[in-house]
């Protein structure tokens, strides 16, 4: 009976493509805004995750998340590399800084500064000088969206000068950084450095990364530092997660985007469940034929529960498809454009598809099952 089933649902080719076309725009509405959803949570933590070599981060107790900078003892280094398990820590500057341009424009920039001996925390994806640069007097690397920003058209180079804080201040390198929710470009130095490049007022220490001991886990080592110093201290997972968790909980992102993944939702089940029931009653002689010649109500279900998953599994798989075109193409077409399409957004997107799928076949399975086979012989 399956073949018949599926014979039925082609056989008005209209109504078959329009019950695919709703279906396939649900689908790319909810897995565009989930991705889109997704690269905004990812964009709250591109910081934390541009810095390389730590795995556990330790700062003031009452910080809520990564911009949440408030100062830590100058002391509160050597406490940290006091604790049991913890193979390395240094600190971390992160603040604002003002850039003043050639050509005389001023530019606030996002400042880190790493450790002058081991540089730990200074980018790696390297596309023009590299790291050890900053070794040089008065050094920086800048990212390379921020110095297309500030010298916009140019070519990437090392060589370009700014003043901050009535300090001069060479550019030796460009790095490539995630992308953040600020356009501000992201400046890496040292440490010695960059206390110097921002007024008095806003030289603290807000940071220490660590490294934990070979074979212990950070968390483990992080749960101990907080123990022994009084200070929070989370490895870079934990960190990110809490970073997320609190724009989720403190912004408005999350309903912004879940209003539009429900009314795709909604669009879709409405779409999809109105064509759907129309083709069904436009077949209710054949269903009362089936009926009549003794096919059980049990059997009639699994043929329409059957046209429903096949217009639901075509529609799903070219509306993931056009999303992930549509990703691809945006993201080297727009830089600011947040797009990250992971497998729990697929899965998600195939739930409600699924759903959306068994509910408009749910008017059409009672339509059926009140079905009298008589309807078969009655004229018109």
């Amino acid at each position: 009976m399956n073949w018949i089933a599926l014979k039925m649902l082609t056989g008005d080719q209209g109504k078959y493509y329009a019950l695919i076309c709703g279906v396939t725009f649900a689908c790319l509405l909810i897995a565009e805004q989930s991705a889109t959803f997704c690269g905004v949570m990812m964009r709250t933590t591109g910081l934390i995750q541009d810095i390389h070599g730590a795995d556990i981060w330790v700062m003031n107790s009452n910080v809520r998340y990564l911009d949440d900078l408030k100062a830590i003892s100058d002391d509160a280094v050597f406490r940290v590399r006091g604790v049991p398990g913890v193979s390395w820590a240094v600190n971390l500057y992160r603040g604002m800084g003002e850039a003043q341009l050639a050509s005389g424009n001023f530019q606030s920039m996002i400042l880190f500064g790493v450790d002058d001996a081991s540089l730990a925390g200074a980018p790696i994806h390297m596309v023009v000088g590299k790291v050890g640069d900053l070794q040089i007097p008065d050094s920086i690397l800048v990212d390379e969206a921020g110095f297309h920003y500030m010298w916009p058209g140019e070519p990437l180079q090392a060589g370009k000068v700014l003043e901050m804080n009535s300090h001069r201040v060479v550019v030796v390198g460009v790095f490539r950084a995630s992308q953040t929710f600020s356009t501000n470009p992201i400046a890496f130095t040292r440490f010695s450095h960059a206390i110097l490049y921002v007024p008095p007022a806003t030289r603290m220490i807000p940071f220490v990364l660590a490294k934990s001991a070979l074979g212990l886990e950070p968390a483990d080592v992080a749960r101990r530092i907080s123990q022994q110093t009084g200070l929070k201290a989370l490895s870079k997972p934990d960190f990110v997660w809490v970073t997320m968790m609190y724009y989720l909980a403190h912004t408005g992102v999350p309903i912004n985007f879940g209003t539009t993944v429900i009314l795709g939702f909604v669009i879709g089940c409405a779409v999809a469940g109105q064509t759907f029931y129309l083709f069904t009653v436009e077949n209710i002689k054949q269903f009362g034929t089936l009926k009549a010649m003794g096919l059980s109500d049990r059997r009639l279900v699994g043929m329409i529960l059957l046209q429903s998953l096949v217009v639901g599994g075509i529609g799903y798989g070219i509306g993931v498809g056009l999303a992930t075109v549509y990703g691809i193409i945006a993201r080297k077409s727009f830089i600011l454009l947040s797009f990250f399409l992971p497998w729990q957004v697929l899965a998600i997107t195939a739930l409600a598809i699924l759903l959306i799928s068994l509910l408009s076949s749910v008017f059409c399975i009672r339509r059926v099952l009140i079905l009298e086979p008589a309807i078969v012989f009655q004229g018109g």
